[in-house]
């Protein structure tokens, strides 16, 4: 009997039992019915969850990319009516207010966060042409931004994109200097001008020169070319602004403690900031016509002018890249005699300087406050600063001057005498380069080619006509019409930027092409 109690014990246990079955089979049923009902039931919550934060993260995504165009844009309003006066606000001191501007454009330009023109999306297709040629380059506008906003260098490439075809860095002195005392820089809102006298302050030619030669090898770096690559057009962009269609302007000067009657001196100053700088300009500027600099403007007189000039030009001639840079002279709207203006040109056509920059900050007070505008009696005061006056009321006093230098410059009789010579000059260069190039005086490309280049005008001919660049009291388009009208290739802007805003240059534009369609209906 034992073995059967041994079974019995073990029925209750076996699965095979029909009640054991029967009394776990509901305690298991339950529980698969619980878990597949649970996430059914929440299936339809996830699903929406999901795609509320897919919605979210694209519309945020979306209004950040919006708000992004729109802040970077230079039509953006508050570029215009927010920033310049809000910058005089928060600093009443002008030159604080310049100095935390370019900061800032460096920062922003820095993080891509920098405004820039931007093109529209569906151009018209008669949308008006304002190209220009220039020096044998083809610039898209010729609108430019004056000397003085980028004093040491720091943000071309930001400047260049506001729009303008041509940007103008500088001064810069040779060795270091602090210029004037301060404060000297000061504001006229009531007539949207300004008056300095920084004196040139500059960082030197050597620093200038280190920073632009670190721009042109990370430009080299991105296009997989060395320095010397870049510079010799192997990228395909101007060694200057290293972008198609642009120039970029170097200005140069002497140091306040050279002796301006000591005309070596002097010169060794500018040839000192050639040396360093022309490799990396488009153009060189030279400046003889700051009203803040004690003796500069008597260097615009002809006979240490043409030595001056023509120093500059043979320096810049020997710059060690394919293509050399052009070189202007900047001068003052305050030498305005015939006498004055005719020893300018003439040392310009004997020095072979290629053009002329018309136009300066004045020393005069006459003629700036607008008929029927009043003033505060603190900004009459300021108008009794020393220093050099810039603002709108300059505008048909550099129209006047455009127009006298381009009658100058194309039509003396004793230009006909300076190309003569320089033509002689410019044979005897060429048969001399052409015996240096090898032992048996041929060209190494052959004697087809030597005769090519002979019978094409050098750079630089005195043939050419003389490149006029107008500045002063420019502030729209209007404006810029006037003095290219006049006889300018380029209009260049300064102290209409300053309160215009980022904004400037596009809106000069527009208003421009309305003018010229306007003008063609």
């Amino acid at each position: 009997m034992a073995p059967s109690r041994a079974i019995t014990r073990r029925a209750p246990f076996s699965a095979t039992n029909p009640v054991v079955a029967a009394r776990q089979a509901p305690r298991r049923l339950p529980r698969i019915y619980h878990r597949a009902a649970s996430t059914s039931s929440t299936a339809g919550p996830s699903l929406v969850s999901r795609a509320k934060a897919v919605a979210l993260i694209t519309g945020g995504a979306l209004s950040a990319a919006a708000v992004y165009i729109y802040a970077t844009d230079t039509r953006a309003f508050f570029h215009r009516h927010v920033i310049p006066p809000l910058l005089r606000f928060v600093y009443p001191d002008a030159e604080e207010a310049h100095n935390a501007a370019v900061s800032s454009m460096k920062t922003l330009y820095n993080l891509n966060l920098h405004p820039r023109e931007r093109s529209s999306v569906l151009p018209s297709s008669g949308d008006t042409d304002l190209s220009v040629s220039v020096f044998g380059t083809h610039l898209a506008n010729p609108v430019a931004i004056s000397a003085g906003l980028d004093k040491h260098g720091e943000i071309p490439d930001a400047l260049f994109a506001l729009g303008a075809s041509v940007v103008e860095i500088g001064g810069c002195t040779p060795r270091p200097q602090e210029g004037n005392p301060k404060p000297r820089m000061f504001r006229v809102p009531g007539l949207d001008g300004l008056i300095n006298r920084y004196g040139l302050n500059s960082r030197g030619a050597d620093n200038m020169a280190m920073r632009l030669r670190e721009r042109v090898r990370r430009f080299g770096k991105t296009v997989g070319l060395d320095e010397s690559g870049v510079l010799n057009g192997e990228a395909g962009v101007p060694p200057g602004s290293l972008s198609p269609g642009r120039m970029l302007l170097v200005q140069i000067a002497k140091n306040k403690e050279t002796d301006e009657s000591n005309v070596e001196a002097v010169a060794k100053d500018y040839v000192y900031c050639v040396q360093q700088l022309g490799r990396y300009a488009d153009v060189l500027v030279v400046n003889v016509s700051s009203p803040n600099t004690p003796g500069l403007r008597d260097l615009q007189a002809v006979e240490p002018l043409t030595k001056l000039l023509s120093a500059v030009v043979d320096e810049a001639r020997k710059t060690d890249r394919k293509v050399k840079p052009k070189v202007m002279v900047k001068v003052s709207p305050d030498e305005d005699e015939d006498g004055q203006m005719e020893g300018i040109v003439q040392a310009v056509w004997s020095s072979g300087v290629d053009g002329v920059i018309v136009g300066n900050t004045t020393k005069r007070r006459t003629g700036i406050i607008p008929p029927g505008v009043g003033i505060t009696p603190r900004e009459q005061m300021t108008l009794t600063e020393t220093g050099g006056y810039s603002g709108p009321m300059m505008l048909g006093r550099t129209v006047d001057l455009v127009k006298r230098y381009r009658k100058m410059l194309d039509g003396h009789s004793w230009r006909e005498l300076v190309q003569e010579k320089k033509l002689v000059d410019e044979a005897v260069d060429a048969s001399i380069a052409g015996i240096d190039d090898t032992i048996t005086g041929v060209p190494k490309e052959g004697l087809a080619t030597k005769s090519r280049i002979s019978a094409t005008p050098a750079v630089g001919s005195a043939t050419e006509q003389k490149v006029i660049f107008a500045t002063g009291g420019i502030t729209d388009g209007r404006d810029a019409l006037q003095v290219l009208n006049a006889g300018a290739s380029i209009a260049m802007v300064y102290t209409g930027l300053v309160y215009g805003g980022a904004g400037t240059i596009t809106r000069m534009k527009d208003e421009m092409k309305k003018e010229l369609d306007a003008s063609k209906a």
